[in-house]
């Protein structure tokens, strides 16, 4: 038995995650330098930036650091500008918010949708323009079900931006193949990350909340970075141009 065969290895590859400094971001970063990658990461925050970086396998030698915000133009071309080329590249960078639609102003959507939608596809418009992305390099997006499977009361905002971002990454996968340029997206259910603790909704709603899931729980970060290592590696090698809901089957 050859116990070296492993298709869903990521040594040798070269990879960006973006929203690194904490949630989904953080454990995808910290998971893909497990699996072998050199890592990339890229986040807002300087200190939780080098916190993550710091948990990086030591054993892959050339992780590398650049703080940016990504809907600051000036920040994404000097990003941009330093990328090494691309085997992969997970866009975790994003915000929620709970906001019923009679108060989702143009400013409101605004601001999610530049976080939310438009940061990630300018960053993945400049990749590819570029040719950051190497033949057969393969880009996850972080969506939603929210938007795309699941359409729960004060999720419309935020819902709207990731089934923009869920849209853009078919049309993405369909004309980034002709450079064999795979784009898919992860659509999780609710994940415990800091985002949901900040006190729009009681610790006792989002217990009550995460019985409704049929696996009895929320996802955790490491559910969804293992749904990105294997969209990164050579095991997914023939898929692109599909989302991938993580959700503890709530969905159905």
């Amino acid at each position: 038995m050859d116990t070296t065969y492993n298709p869903f290895s990521l040594m040798g590859k070269t990879v960006l995650v973006t929203g690194a400094s904490s949630g989904i971001g953080r454990e995808t970063a910290i998971t893909c330098s497990r699996m072998g990658a050199r890592v990339v990461v890229t986040a807002r925050d300087q200190e939780r930036l080098q916190d993550c970086f710091n948990q990086l396998n030591a054993d892959v030698e050339g992780h590398l650091q650049f703080s940016a915000d990504l809907t600051n133009e000036d920040d994404v071309k000097q990003l941009v500008s330093s990328l090494p080329s691309l085997d992969g590249a997970v866009l975790c960078a994003g915000n929620s918010t709970t906001l019923p639609l009679q108060f989702g102003s143009r400013e409101k959507f605004d601001e999610m949708f530049d976080i939310n939608f438009f940061a990630p596809v300018e960053l993945l418009r400049l990749m590819y323009k570029k040719k950051l992305l190497v033949k057969g390099a393969s880009v996850v997006l972080i969506a939603s079900i929210g938007g795309t499977h699941s359409f729960m009361p004060g999720n419309g905002v935020y819902g709207a931006s990731k089934a923009a971002l869920n849209s853009v990454m078919k049309y993405a996968a369909r004309e980034y193949a002709s450079r064999r340029v795979r784009v898919n997206s992860i659509c999780p259910g609710m994940v415990d990350t800091p985002l949901i603790h900040r006190g729009t909704i009681t610790e006792e709603q989002l217990a009550e909340d995460a019985k409704r899931y049929p696996l009895g729980r929320y996802g955790r970060p490491e559910d969804v970075a293992n749904g990105a290592v294997y969209l990164l590696s050579d095991a997914a090698s023939w898929l692109t141009g599909h989302d991938l809901v993580i959700d503890g089957g709530f969905s159905i």
